[in-house]
């Protein structure tokens, strides 16, 4: 094998799997098509699930000060997320090319091989490993890998030659999306209808300006052709009156409402991750931060896998988890689009969602769906209240001072959060230390206190979800078992020998 994993595609989604793979120990080459990162910036901002995602990995510092935006909208209609307990809408105004950036140098820095000019053209999988091949700057080359992961976004090479099925809706209307120049523009509130379409614009700096044109019954966008500036500039004057023909524009895009999803995940050693798997019209922002979190469900367990301590069934579980997170994107995004780019016959559908979202439960389920917060896994035999949700971003006090939850996943491993000080608990997670951190704490907050019940502890997977909580030994040890592989001491030394490797 030339690599343990080959991932094709140097996008958020790409680069932050790259970076969980090295922190599970695995070999990797991220396969990028590109020269160089383009600048363009489709994405302003990620959800609350993906900042605290972000944070498990001590990524946010990297960011410099981040605008977290307490209001959000679901269909162009505005509430405030401050619903949900300690919850915002997301960080707002980070450019796509920023994250790329960070995550790239996180990527880079913990050893992944980042090969531009890469371009992928073939593949085979013959059940043992994947041969791929590329155009390269050096001419065609071949990598051999355990597994190959496409990350290339929603019109997927990878997902095309490996067969995955992708079935969806089509196109029903195209948008233009610009950073425009010398415009001059007053700002319009995303969902502002005329009797054309939707516009939207939104300062980016001085003198530039993010804008987004929907115009009822014009035809879908070609995909593989960038669009003009004159044509956006004629669409924004039939929808607005105003001609800003005289500007220009950084960059133009163009994009649509199509859906789709691949029916499977997983096929053999090829795997899809983000766009690849799952396209959608980009409301509220979902499609990068959806991606980075499918990385991180990824990651840890392809890592376990390549180096031999998975348990049986683990890569399965990506599919099984994620792809009911990912119907549930397109289902909310088509919903939401029906709202906000509907013409004259959507106003009743607007009036609804107006009159629904003044009710807290609401805001508070639409919060939930849109910022990630509300993901929750099966949980299996395990019945507390926390197992297969998110560990919350807890204030903790422990023997070395106080720490914030977070803080124990920074180096990609399973915790065990001792909240009982239980020498019993300890004792059976000993026999994981490879792969499972123990800490003993106790939780700084009433809130947390009352969620976790008394004498228990919480076992918490590398991706930040929480794989069982209780106080009884022998659950625990099943828990460690069915997520962590076979007990450091029940492996062989041939076994142990490999995976220290």
């Amino acid at each position: 094998m030339d690599t343990d994993v080959v991932i094709v595609g140097a996008g958020p989604t790409g680069l932050m799997l790259a970076g969980e793979l090295r922190l599970g120990g695995a070999r990797v080459v991220v396969a990028e098509r590109l020269a160089r990162p383009t600048g363009q910036s489709r994405g302003l901002g990620f959800t609350a699930r993906t900042m605290e995602v972000l944070d498990q990995r001590g990524l946010l510092p990297r960011f410099g000060a981040l605008e977290r935006s307490p209001l959000g909208h679901f269909g162009g209609v505005r509430f405030d997320y401050t619903v949900l307990p300690d919850a915002h809408f997301g960080a707002r105004g980070v450019p796509q090319s920023q994250t790329e950036a960070v995550l790239e140098r996180w990527a880079v820095d913990s050893g992944a091989d980042l090969r531009r000019g890469w371009e992928f053209l073939s593949l085979a999988d013959d059940g043992d490993g994947v041969d791929a091949v590329f155009d390269t700057p050096d001419g065609e080359r071949r990598l051999r890998c355990a597994y190959l992961v496409g990350c290339d976004g929603g019109n997927s090479a990878v997902r095309r030659a490996a067969g995955f099925d992708f079935p969806g809706t089509a196109a029903t209307r195209g948008m233009y999306l610009a950073d425009v120049v010398g415009c001059d523009l007053a700002p319009r509130p995303l969902g502002e209808r005329s009797a054309g379409g939707m516009v939207m614009a939104a300062p980016l700096g001085p003198g530039v300006d993010r804008i987004i044109i929907c115009e009822h019954g014009a035809p879908a966008p070609d995909r593989g052709q960038t669009p003009e500036f004159a044509e956006v500039a004629a669409a924004w004057q039939r929808l607005t009156g105003e001609d800003i023909s005289g500007g220009g524009a950084d960059w133009v895009s163009s994009f649509t409402d199509a859906t789709g999803q691949a029916t499977r995940y997983r096929r053999g050693r090829v795997l899809l991750a983000g766009d690849s798997a799952h396209v959608h019209l980009p409301a509220g922002g979902q499609g990068l931060s959806t991606g980075v979190q499918d990385a991180v469900n990824l990651g840890w367990k392809l890592a376990a896998t390549a180096r031999g301590w998975a348990p049986p069934g683990l890569l399965d579980t990506y599919h099984d988890e994620r792809h009911p997170v990912g119907r549930r994107l397109l289902m909310n995004t088509r919903a939401q689009g029906a709202v906000f780019l509907g013409g004259a016959e959507a106003d009743p559908l607007r009036e609804l969602f107006t009159e629904l979202i003044a009710h807290d439960e609401v805001k508070r389920h639409l919060a939930g769906v849109v910022s990630g917060l509300d993901v929750r896994y099966d949980p299996g035999p395990a019945d507390h209240p926390l197992a297969g949700g998110r560990l919350p971003p807890w204030p903790l006090r422990t023997a070395a001072g106080d720490r914030r939850a977070p803080e124990l996943l920074h180096a990609g491993l399973g915790v065990l959060l001792d909240l009982a000080d239980d020498p019993a608990a300890r004792a059976v997670a000993a026999d994981w230390k490879d792969r499972v951190a123990v800490t003993t704490a106790t939780p700084a907050s009433a809130a947390a206190a009352e969620v976790i019940g008394g004498g228990a502890a919480v076992l918490v997977r590398p991706d930040g979800h929480v794989a069982w909580a209780g106080s009884d030994p022998d659950g625990l040890a099943a828990a460690l078992t069915a997520w962590f592989g076979e007990p450091e001491q029940a492996r062989t030394p041939f076994e142990l020998e490999e995976s220290a490797k």
